[in-house]
């Protein structure tokens, strides 16, 4: 059988709803002729009457009924869909897919997704856990809407990227170690550390950080997740190197935080395409605008 159209369906829904082929034409504001088309067109492809006419009007046929059944589910579904996606268009609903890093997810995401819930309660923001680099891969091929990456990054064609934020990075040490109260490159250097994997570009920074008075040491153990970093500095394990955004509470009582010398920063932007920015994306887009300077 052929493709059957919505149009027709909708044209058989209405005589049965309006119980003559003339209140149908009128209800859905077509020529009478037209209205006898498309059941006729409907009948031909069903290979059945769909509709028996008498002196007390239109009367669906047993196939007619089980057609008109199934035309209403239809009809209603495309109507749900139609709706869907204008709710996308007005940005009133919407998928919107984030890649970041762990410390960013863990550290600032959660006041984002507070104020997107507030206020643009039917975006789903899907979270993956991404180096900068797979964020921007992601961002290039379409599988990602909107990223948080480390800076400075080079230029890619059809992304546009801006900074973000600047965060200082500090000396986590555990509370009870004597230390001084600005953290040196060479001080540092000579307790036992854990370090990011060479992975990131803030392994990157501590690293030149560390060679601006010798050598980069060797750390005790390399993780990604800072939350689990923080969790062995508080237990005696060793010192750390890990930004502190402004907005996030001070460590536990049993970490001191103490700022270096000379000074580091992370510096984070935000990459999305550069056209055909959807308005959900672009709330979520000013939601993290609105954490730049927190």
């Amino acid at each position: 059988m052929r493709e059957i159209s919505l149009d027709r369906l909708r044209t058989l829904v209405a005589i049965a709803d309006q119980g003559s082929f003339a209140e149908a034409a009128r209800a859905l504001n077509l020529a009478p002729p037209t209205v006898s088309l498309h059941i006729a067109d409907l009948e031909e492809r069903v290979g059945a009457s769909l509709l028996s006419r008498n002196r007390g009007g239109v009367q669906p046929s047993p196939i007619g009924e089980t057609l008109i059944a199934r035309a209403r589910r239809l009809l209603a579904d495309a109507e749900l869909a139609l709706d869907d996606v204008r709710r996308q268009v007005q940005g009133l609903a919407g998928r919107v897919r984030l890649g970041a890093s762990t410390g960013v997810i863990a550290q600032l995401l959660p006041q984002a997704l507070e104020t997107l819930s507030q206020h643009h309660a039917g975006i789903d923001l899907q979270v993956v856990v991404l180096t900068s680099q797979q964020t921007l891969q992601k961002l290039a091929d379409g599988s990602l809407d909107v990223g948080v990456i480390a800076l400075p990054q080079a230029p890619i064609k059809g992304l546009q990227i801006k900074p973000w934020r600047r965060d200082p990075v500090m000396a986590f040490v555990p509370a009870r170690w004597q230390c001084p109260d600005l953290i040196t490159p060479s001080w540092l250097a000579a307790q036992p550390l854990i370090l990011n994997d060479n992975s990131t570009r803030l392994s990157r920074q501590v690293g030149e950080w560390f060679a601006s008075e010798g050598p980069l040491p060797t750390p005790r153990i390399q993780l990604n997740y800072n939350d689990a970093i923080k969790s062995l500095v508080a237990a005696g394990y060793g010192a750390t190197l890990l930004p502190h955004e402004a907005s996030t509470p001070l460590p536990e009582s049993r970490i001191a935080m103490r700022a270096l010398q000379p000074p580091l920063f992370r510096a984070l932007g935000i990459a999305h395409r550069a056209e055909g920015v959807e308005r959900s994306t672009a709330h979520v887009l000013d939601v993290l605008w609105g954490l730049e300077a927190l």
